[in-house]
Order: structure tokens, then C-alpha cells, then sequence
């Protein structure tokens, strides 16, 4: 028997901007049924998992750090990184919605809902010739996204006065009701015991996330002209698969951008995968070098992280194996290692911040070890002919010769011979530009050789592309109003978060500042929840 539900606002998505929505429409008295797809204790989707970066603008952070930013200077490095051109009418009114509003909407909101911030700024996408965050504007949520997401949840819950709120765990929409040219409501069904689900709304707002969970729909969207890798890892929400942005496209929808996406270079299998194919991003050693299967360089300009995730990207993907080795020591390991999320940042999520500062200034060797114990693409010998001899059985070929990779790893050496004033490495000149900013010189070591007496012993990491967000979806104006192919609003249908580009079907163009998603998620949600309150509905 069909179960009927009738509502306000149906928002179909758990994730945070799903929340973030059914948060200001609870508080503003409306009736709000949330659907979600996962189980009730991955409600939050995609953003419980994260690490809690956010691109921010004129923040008291930057000013404490003596940082003179401001929505012009944001909007112009935006515009500039995301290559976006004058037909991309409404992702630059998104991009300029967000750094004029960032600092209000999103870091304001946020400390008045009892969550904080780390103390320093990061700076990250610098461009590799300087085109990206001209200053630091990565503000770490301290307890990372898990303990925002949780926040909202909390908040979700206290507005739900009078019991307005229904919310649906592991329910899946697969249709849209359409009404007379409006959109009315969805069939969903109940993966727990099959029924069916008739549910009603004079609203229905799209939070499904994007494409980048399915590997086949991240495969034809991929854009011809760039390298595509034969595997890659999954990094992104498994029910993200774009699904409902065809359906959407069916009644009229238009779908803009869906070949950007933000991938990562560095991904290795999840040790203890949730699910098929999961991968973990790595936040790669500025001070590794980059191999490619034979164990050789990758050239002639080096790879370093930091500077242009979209270039890197490319240059992984345009290797003629799937893969790439990172070549490192335990000192530049215990130094710079890091994974992105919430998993493996444990000091961050649960506040321990002397423990946090210990293990930044001493090294963590807790993370490099737990790493090498439980994954096998961490490899670890006292020697690089060892090394080699394990990267071949990792591998399953001999592309790696032990005499290869110790020409690289002198080559590389032969830079310190001299002093430190003559050295003629773009690598070691990255890192020395990065040191310059406190908080990168504390997580990244001085230049030294590879083969340092005491550094040892040698690591290779074995990393592939891993997908992660998605910067197209469905094409959206500044109320997040989904419009249709004449760019006309779609009556009854809104678009938040990933699902919408982060905001007019794209608004990052082909690269992101990097820390723009969560914020994007809560700037077209909140957006959303005004364009819908002030309805009669």
C-alpha cells in the first residue's frame, strides 16, 4: 500500500545543504519533509566525511594574520582561476554572490550557531603562475565538516517545533510529480521494506548532490580534449550519480557544465572501504617527488601540490599508466603527510589541540604508521633498491629499476651540493615560496637531500586519480530557482549544493579556489530557503 506524505517543502538530499534548507524553512514555520537515500547515521552525506575547508573572504581570521582581503580581490582571482567567460552568465553572478556574502552568510552564521574556526588561515590553489588565491583564505572548521554537519543536524532538529518536520532515511526518489508545467512532488521508495512513498509539496527543492559517485556517468560527461585515465578511484558520495538531474532534464531542466568536475591527483584504496571502489584523497608531500611507472621524474616541470589541482590532474591523467609513485623519506613523511577528511584528522575532530600542535611540531608519526600497517600502497625500505624491488611487486610488472630510481633520487640530491644558495630545482623553489607563509612552513620541511643522512627510511606511495565533487549540475539564478532551456524559472523547483554547480550550473568555471563547496552548499541553501519563506505558500 502506498504511503501519502503532503508538505511545505520536500527536499529531496541529505547532505549539508539538504539540511541547511529544511534548518531556515523549519525556523521560518513551514512544514518540511527531508528524504535521504543513506542510513540514518550518514545522514549528512558527503560532508560528514570532509575535512571542513572554507574559502572565505574578509574573515577577523585573515584580519588577526594582518591579511587585507576583500570581495574584490576574491572575485577577481575567482575569475581568473575559473577561466570563466562572458556567456557564463550566471556562475559569475554566483561567483560574485559568494565573496560578497561569504563572510556574512556563511563565517558569521556559522559562529552564531556555536561552531568556530582555526586559528590560522591556509593558503592553497595558489595558480602555477601565481593566478589563483593572490592571498590565504582556507578557514579549517575546528572539529572539521563532521562536527558542522552534526551542528546542523542539532539545529535541524530544535527548529522542528510542533513536529514539522518528516524526515525519510534510506528512501529513494525515482520520479518527479509535475502538475500543469509545476513541479508538485515525488514517488520515492523505501529500501528497508520496498513501499512506496506518495509525497506531496508545494515545493520541492533538489539537494541529491552531483554526478562524480557514478564512475560511468563521470565517464561520459568527461571532457574529450583532456586525458582520461583507464581507472579511477571513487571519492565522492556512492548516491551521487545524477540520477535525478535526468530526471530533471525530462520536465524541462537545463544541465550546464557537467564536464568540470574536481578530482583529486593522490587517491589510494580506502583500507576499510565503505563501499566499492572508495578512495582516500591524499593531501600529497610538497617535498615528494612525483615518479611515473618506471620511476623516473614526471617533467620537466615538476609536480607539487598546492599551486593548481585542475593542471595536476591533468598531467596524473595523461600518464601512460593510471598511476604515479610518490617518492619521499620518513622525515618529509611525519612532516607533511596528511589525508583529506574527517577520518583521518581525528585531532581536529574531536579538539585535541595539543595533541594537534605535538604532532605538527614533532612530526606524526601515528598517521605514517597507521598508513603503512593498514594499506599496502605505502611502501617502506631502508634502501631504494629494495624500495623498487616492492614497488614492482605492488605493481605486478619491473618497470621499476633499482639503478632508475637511484639516478632519480641523485639527481634530485645534486641540488645541495652546492649550498643552499645555488639551488635550480622549480620543485624546491615551490616549497621554499610556500615556507614563506607561517602555516605552510610549519607542515612542510626545509629542502634537504632525499638520501639525508637520518631521514630515512624510503617510502613510495602508489596514488591514482580519485573523483570528488562535481562543478556543473542544474542551471539556477541567484534565488536557486532550477531553470528551464529558455532560462526561465521552473515553478516549484529549487536546486542547492553540488546538484547545482554550488550555484548557476557551474559556478567555479574549471577550477575551484579550493573550500568553496561547503560554503556554496550553505550560500544556495539559505538562498533557496529565503526565495521559498517569502511565498505565500
Amino acid at each position: 500500500m502506498e504511503k501519502n506524505i503532503q508538505s511545505d517543502v520536500l527536499v529531496i538530499g541529505g547532505g549539508l545543504a539538504g539540511i541547511v534548507t529544511a534548518v531556515e524553512c523549519l525556523r521560518a514555520g513551514k512544514r518540511v519533509t527531508l528524504v535521504d537515500r543513506d542510513a540514518p547515521e550518514r545522514l549528512g552525506g558527503l560532508a560528514l566525511w570532509a575535512f571542513g575547508g572554507m574559502a572565505l573572504v574578509d574573515t577577523p581570521v585573515q584580519r588577526r594574520m594582518k591579511l587585507k582581503d576583500s570581495p574584490e580581490i576574491a572575485l577577481r582571482d575567482w575569475l581568473r582561476f575559473g577561466e570563466l567567460g562572458p556567456d557564463d552568465v550566471l556562475p559569475r553572478q554566483w561567483a560574485s554572490y559568494y565573496v560578497e556574502h561569504s563572510r556574512e552568510q556563511v563565517y558569521d552564521w556559522l559562529v552564531a550557531s556555536g561552531l568556530s574556526f582555526m586559528p590560522a588561515v591556509n593558503w592553497v590553489e595558489r595558480g602555477m603562475q601565481g593566478n589563483g588565491n593572490t592571498l590565504p583564505r582556507y578557514h579549517v572548521v575546528w572539529g572539521t565538516s563532521q562536527r558542522l554537519t552534526k551542528r546542523m543536524i542539532e539545529l535541524m532538529h530544535q527548529a522542528n517545533v510542533g513536529s514539522r518536520l518528516t524526515l525519510l532515511h534510506q528512501h529513494e526518489v525515482v520520479a518527479l510529480e509535475s502538475t500543469g508545467g509545476v513541479v508538485s512532488g515525488a514517488h520515492a521508495v523505501n529500501h528497508a521494506n520496498g513501499q512506496t512513498v506518495q509525497l506531496a509539496a508545494d515545493v520541492v527543492v533538489l539537494a541529491m548532490g552531483g554526478i562524480n559517485g557514478s564512475l560511468q556517468e563521470t565517464r561520459a560527461n568527461w571532457i574529450k580534449s583532456r586525458p582520461m585515465p583507464a581507472t579511477m578511484l571513487n571519492g565522492a558520495h556512492p548516491y551521487a550519480s545524477g540520477k535525478l538531474h535526468h530526471l530533471v532534464a525530462g520536465l524541462g531542466g537545463r544541465i550546464t557544465h557537467a564536464g568540470e568536475m574536481w578530482n583529486y591527483a593522490a587517491g589510494v584504496p580506502h583500507p576499510k572501504p565503505h563501499f566499492d571502489g572508495h578512495g582516500l584523497s591524499l593531501i600529497p608531500c610538497k617535498s615528494a617527488l612525483w615518479l611515473d611507472h618506471t620511476g623516473r621524474r614526471i617533467g620537466p616541470e615538476p609536480l607539487v601540490v598546492g599551486f593548481d589541482t585542475h593542471t595536476l590532474c591533468q598531467r596524473v591523467a595523461a600518464q601512460e599508466k593510471p598511476y604515479v609513485w610518490h617518492l619521499l623519506n620518513w622525515r618529509i613523511a611525519i612532516k607533511e603527510m596528511a589525508l583529506s577528511g574527517a577520518e583521518h584528522n581525528l585531532r581536529i575532530r574531536d579538539h585535541q589541540m595539543l595533541m594537534f600542535l605535538k604532532e605538527t611540531l614533532l612530526g606524526n608519526h601515528r598517521l605514517v604508521r597507521q598508513m603503512v600497517s593498514e594499506s599496502r600502497h605505502f611502501l617502506v625500505d631502508d634502501t631504494l633498491s629494495g624500495l623498487a624491488a616492492k614497488m614492482n611487486a605492488l605493481a605486478g610488472t619491473d618497470d621499476v629499476r633499482a639503478e632508475v630510481l637511484q639516478q632519480t633520487a641523485d639527481a634530485f640530491d645534486a641540488n645541495f651540493v652546492l649550498g643552499d644558495k645555488l639551488h635550480n630545482d622549480e620543485q624546491i623553489r615551490r616549497i621554499e615560496h610556500a615556507r614563506h607563509w607561517g602555516p605552510d612552513k610549519m607542515r612542510t620541511c626545509k629542502p634537504a637531500p632525499l638520501q639525508l643522512r637520518g631521514a630515512r627510511p624510503f617510502m613510495a606511495i602508489q596514488t591514482q586519480l580519485i573523483t570528488r565533487k562535481s562543478l556543473g549540475g542544474l542551471q539556477t539564478d541567484l534565488q536557486s530557482r532550477v531553470l528551464d532551456a529558455n532560462g526561465q524559472p521552473m515553478a516549484g523547483l529549487y536546486c542547492v549544493g553540488e546538484a547545482a554547480g554550488f550555484g548557476g550550473g557551474g559556478a567555479s568555471g574549471k577550477r575551484s579556489l579550493e573550500g568553496t563547496f561547503l560554503p556554496g552548499c550553505i550560500l544556495t541553501a539559505r538562498a533557496a530557503a529565503r526565495s521559498i519563506t517569502q511565498q505565500k505558500l
